[in-house]
């Protein structure tokens, strides 16, 4: 919008836990700026911010979505307003990373009723690690047991001095105050704490402070400011945003206190600062995708300098190549406007870019910039798919791979170990969610299921193995001898096969068969049909025939003596062990010991973090594949984890014979197929 400059753009992102009143918030501003004609309410459907079927259905946030308005007070410049609506629910915390990566600064909210939960933990830990400015909306003032300075005084504890109040609710509930321009009371004490923050940004404003003088309105709002940017003053502002009570005053505030793109240049993934001047070299980078019904693929990208024209030319850094720019959107939920041009701080929709994608880099042709790219968090549940259909195999590829496309936390692949297509993503919901868009965008209805671990098998002894192949059948016939060795692989060795044979017993070139029987019966196992790892064997003797010996004979032999030995090296069975860190309210710390415990769990360690108890432990990956719901009904949603591989480890032997006998039981059953 080229009437309001750079200099007037607030561009932030709203992060918070689920049920904090985010999306009420932004239906509120959407109604009060004019963008909607009636107030949207999430909790009946008609919301301007949670638009989409799924989003409807679950009662949920699903999607970071970008927002434009202007607003205008009187007397007063316009100010450009780009929100970012993001998901509160756990499963969807790879939009709040998206999202977060692309904003000047977040607008963290927080329910006076709940005051802080593990998505406020959350939000704040991705704020932090992007050194983002931040401020902070108490919502639910409206609500029966609104606490606001007990919340105001939790966030305090957690955070810091640097959390101060500059709106709170007046006395009779009805409004709030702002303490930046109210006199006398609670706000005058209010305004000296802020003054002092004020002066700490600026020496010349500390020399006035010491010597008694008073700052001014725009002294007190430009220190402020400053120490808004570099994080180190978080304002709160107290809001019943559905009867529009506080929404002036935190529009103010963002207008006063709040960094515009200019004020904190974006940095480039080689540290270097982009120039946001509306004549400066363009920069946009790309971090999300949709699959629009109507127009196609939209590309959003956020501009971080220069100008992104309707009908130009640009280049794509990351795929080094040109790209033509065609229709420029600014989307309000369903709505979608077309623009001739984009600047620093917007949030802009393209459609039909050819090859650009998530993560990628637009810029001016000959200026090459590359944005460091989003980094997603680790999945952390896990579902085996097949199609409900057997007809719909062909349609199951590229529908999973639009669901992919969609949300950059899922992903697809086949285990090679257990031929399983597996998806994997952040949460049971997000999965769910991600199986009704199949079936609503590529008609293929999908049926999930828990996945078969990808065991493995190795030796803990040494072990001799024989195995004679004979076999006469009216012509020619078969025969290979092998004796070999097996036992556990040494440290730091990369040959697993050695070749001990003296002599001619068995002639040279039968070596590659033999390996190749070995190879066949390491992948097929011999305690339970697992691969067999970290396993060494020397064949060291055999005998052959100068008529019957031949690769067939020799491989068979090698595969049996394999087996052979397998059985006397005392073999075990390995199973994937995860480290997992779980974050609850210290209320279900008894409860998410106990139950890692039962999980054949070993608690690694302990903590308190921001509030939150912090769990550490190491868990096998057959007992979490369901942990994400279970964990949500134990802590009634207050608990979150995050969950990466760690190594192999040896299965009990009570679980092992529990897995022997299934495996057993299934190949009795493919035998008789």
């Amino acid at each position: 919008m080229k009437d309001i400059p750079i200099a007037d753009v607030r561009n932030f992102v709203l992060v918070g836990h689920t049920g904090s009143g985010k999306t009420s918030l932004v239906d509120a501003l959407l109604y009060k700026l004019g963008v909607n004609d009636r107030l949207g309410n999430p909790g009946d459907g008609t919301s301007a911010a949670d638009w989409t079927d799924e989003e409807k259905k679950h009662k949920i946030s699903i999607w970071a979505k970008p927002f434009d308005a202007v607003w205008r007070p009187k007397g007063g410049k316009a100010l450009r307003l780009v929100m970012l609506d993001t998901p509160g629910y756990a499963d969807f915390f790879g939009q709040v990373v998206a999202a977060t990566q692309v904003a000047d600064a977040a607008l963290i909210a927080v329910d006076a009723t709940a005051g802080v939960q593990v998505g406020t933990v959350r939000a704040w830990k991705r704020c932090e690690a992007l050194g983002l400015p931040r401020a902070i909306a108490i919502t639910g003032l409206d609500k029966e047991n609104a606490d606001f300075e007990g919340t105001v005084a939790a966030l305090q504890d957690l955070w810091g001095a640097r959390c101060e109040v500059v709106t709170f609710p007046a006395d009779d509930k009805k409004g709030v105050v702002d303490a930046l321009s109210a006199q006398g009371g609670k706000a005058d004490g209010i305004r000296a704490r802020l003054t002092d923050v004020a002066a700490e940004s600026n020496d010349a404003l500390i020399e006035k402070v010491l010597n008694g003088e008073t700052l001014s309105a725009d002294e007190l709002s430009d220190g402020l400011r400053a120490s808004v940017a570099q994080a180190k003053f978080i304002p709160i502002f107290a809001l019943m945003a559905r009867q529009s009570v506080g929404l002036d005053e935190l529009l103010s505030g963002f207008a006063r206190l709040m960094p515009s793109p200019a004020d904190r240049p974006a940095k480039d993934a080689d540290g270097q600062n982009v120039n946001p001047a509306a004549d400066a070299p363009l920069v946009a980078q790309v971090w999300r995708s949709i699959n629009d019904p109507f127009v196609g693929q939209l590309t959003l990208a956020r501009v971080w300098g220069g100008t992104l024209k309707e009908k130009s030319e640009v280049f794509n850094a990351a795929k080094e190549h040109k790209e033509g720019v065609g229709i420029v959107y600014f989307l309000n939920g369903k709505k979608q406007e077309t623009v001739p041009e984009a600047q620093a701080g917007d949030i802009v929709a393209l459609a039909k870019l050819k090859a650009t994608g998530l993560n990628d880099t637009l810029c001016a042709t000959g200026k090459a910039v590359k944005m460091a790219p989003i980094v997603f968090p680790k999945p952390v549940v896990s579902f085996a798919v097949t199609p409900k259909n057997q007809s719909d195999d062909d349609k199951l590829g590229p529908g999973l791979h639009r669901v992919a496309e969609d949300d950059p936390t899922i992903h697809v692949e086949r285990n090679e170990a257990t031929h399983e297509l597996i998806i994997t993503g952040m949460g049971d919901v997000q999965i769910e969610a991600a199986k009704e868009r199949m079936l609503a965008r590529s008609k293929v209805e999908v049926l999930l299921s828990t996945p078969k671990v990808a065991y493995k098998e190795t030796v803990t002894a040494k072990g001799e193995g024989h195995y004679k192949h004979k076999k006469q059948s009216g012509g020619r016939g078969q025969y290979g001898e092998v004796y070999l060795r097996i036992e556990p692989m040494k440290a730091g060795s990369k040959d697993w096969f050695v070749d001990g044979i003296v002599g001619t017993s068995i002639p040279r070139n039968f070596l590659p068969a033999i390996e190749k029987g070995l190879v066949d019966g390491m992948t097929r196992g011999a305690v339970a049909g697992y691969p067999v790892v970290n396993t060494m064997v020397t064949v060291y003797d055999g005998s052959s025939h100068d008529v019957d010996s031949s690769e067939i004979a020799f491989k068979i032999a090698a595969r049996t003596a394999f087996k052979d030995g397998m059985g006397k090296a005392r073999p075990v069975l390995l199973e994937p062990i995860m480290t997992i860190r779980v974050t609850i309210p210290g209320e279900f710390m008894g409860d998410c010991t106990g139950d890692l415990n039962h999980r054949r769990g070993r608690i690694m360690g302990m903590e308190s973090e921001d509030g939150m108890q912090v769990i550490v432990a190491e868990v096998p990956q057959a007992e979490v594949f369901k942990y994400s719901s279970e964990l949500r009904s134990m802590t009634g949603g207050r608990g979150s984890f995050e969950m990466s591989f760690n190594r192999y480890d040896v299965v009990p032997a009570n679980v092992a014979q529990k897995i022997i006998a299934e495996a057993e039981k299934h190949k009795h059953a493919e035998e008789e197929e």
